[in-house]
C-alpha cells in the first residue's frame, strides 16, 4: 500500500474514532445543559502572539536583494521594475536564517499590469538557468525581440546571486496564477493550482486529491492593485496558501527527489513594463 493511502486510512480510521468520542462528549453535554460545540475564534490577522516581525518598517537590516531594485517605502519593501531599468526575474533574500515548519503571514500589493511576485520558501540559492535561443529562432526575431532575450539574459547573470529554487506562493496582478503554489527553477514548475489539494509520490505524477472550488470562484477573493492578506503554513510535508481568508492551494509532498525540509525565505520581482510589487507587516511564526 503506497505510503500517502496508507497515511490517509490511518487518518480516516483516528476520524471516524474521534467522531464517536466527540459525539458522546456532546451527548453528555447536552445531557448536562452545555453547548454540542464551540466554534473557533474569528481570523484575525492582526493577532501577533507568538509571532516574530521579520521587517521593521523602515530598513532592510537582515533582508539582501539588488538595491536598484529593492528599498523601503512608506514602511513597505517594494521592488520596482521598468523598461528602461528592468530587474529581470530576481528576488531580495531574509538572511535571519532558514526556516522549516511555520506560518509566515503579510500583506502584499501588485501595481502594473505586468506584475509578477510572490514568497520563496524553503528555497536555496542555485545558478540561473540560461535559457539559450536556437541560432534559427533569433534569426526569426525581430531587433526589439532579440535585444529583450539579451536583457533578459544580462539581467540573470548580474543577479545570480539571488537566483532560487524551490516552493513559492505565486502572486500576478492579472490573478492568472495568484494563489498556486509554484517551484522556481525546477522540472515540476505548477504543482498545485489555485483551488486545488494535490499530493506528490516518488516516481508517480502529480494526484490531485480534492478541490477547494474553481480558479474563478477563488478569484473573486483577490484584490488586484490593492492591498491583499497572504499566509503561507509549511508543516512537515504539507503546504497551505490562504488569501484573504480564504485557502487557495494546498500540497501534500512526499516525493523525496524535490521536498524541501528547510531554506530560504525571499520576495520576487518579475514582469514587463512599469512594475511595483510592495510588501509589509511581515510576521514570521516558527512551528515545532
Amino acid at each position: 500500500m503506497p505510503r500517502l493511502v496508507a497515511s490517509l486510512c490511518s487518518l480516516t480510521c483516528a476520524a471516524v474514532f474521534c467522531s464517536f468520542s466527540a459525539s458522546a462528549q456532546q451527548q453528555a453535554q447536552t445531557a448536562s445543559g452545555g453547548s454540542r460545540f464551540v466554534q473557533p475564534e474569528p481570523i484575525d490577522f492582526n493577532d501577533h502572539q507568538g509571532w516574530a516581525q521579520i521587517f521593521d518598517g523602515k530598513t532592510l537590516n537582515n533582508w539582501d536583494g539588488p538595491p536598484e531594485v529593492w528599498k523601503v517605502e512608506d514602511g513597505a519593501i517594494v521592488g520596482i521594475s521598468s523598461e528602461a531599468h528592468p530587474s529581470g526575474t530576481t528576488n531580495i533574500i531574509w538572511r535571519g536564517g532558514e526556516v522549516g515548519n511555520f506560518r509566515l503571514k503579510f500583506e502584499i500589493k501588485l501595481e502594473g499590469i505586468g506584475a509578477n511576485g510572490g514568497i520563496q520558501y524553503r528555497s536555496k540559492n542555485v545558478p540561473p538557468h540560461m535559457r539559450e535561443v536556437p541560432a534559427d529562432r533569433l534569426a526569426q526575431m525581430t531587433d526589439v525581440q532579440r535585444e529583450r532575450v539579451k536583457q533578459s539574459q544580462e539581467m540573470l547573470r548580474k543577479h545570480a546571486k539571488w537566483n532560487l529554487t524551490g516552493y513559492q506562493g505565486d502572486f500576478d496582478y492579472g490573478n492568472r496564477y495568484t494563489g498556486q503554489l509554484y517551484e522556481q527553477d525546477s522540472t515540476r514548475g505548477i504543482i498545485a493550482w489555485r483551488g486545488q489539494v494535490v499530493a506528490t509520490e516518488p516516481e508517480q505524477k502529480p494526484r490531485l486529491l480534492g478541490a477547494l472550488g474553481t480558479s474563478d470562484e477563488l478569484k473573486q477573493y483577490i484584490r488586484p492593485g490593492e492591498w491583499n492578506q497572504f499566509e503561507i503554513i509549511a508543516d512537515g510535508h504539507t503546504f497551505i496558501h490562504i488569501i484573504n481568508g480564504h485557502v487557495m492551494a494546498m500540497l501534500v509532498d512526499t516525493d523525496p527527489k524535490f521536498y524541501k525540509l528547510k531554506g530560504l525565505l525571499a520576495f520576487e520581482i518579475e514582469g514587463g513594463g512599469d512594475v511595483k510589487i510592495s510588501h509589509r507587516n511581515i510576521w514570521l511564526k516558527k512551528l515545532p
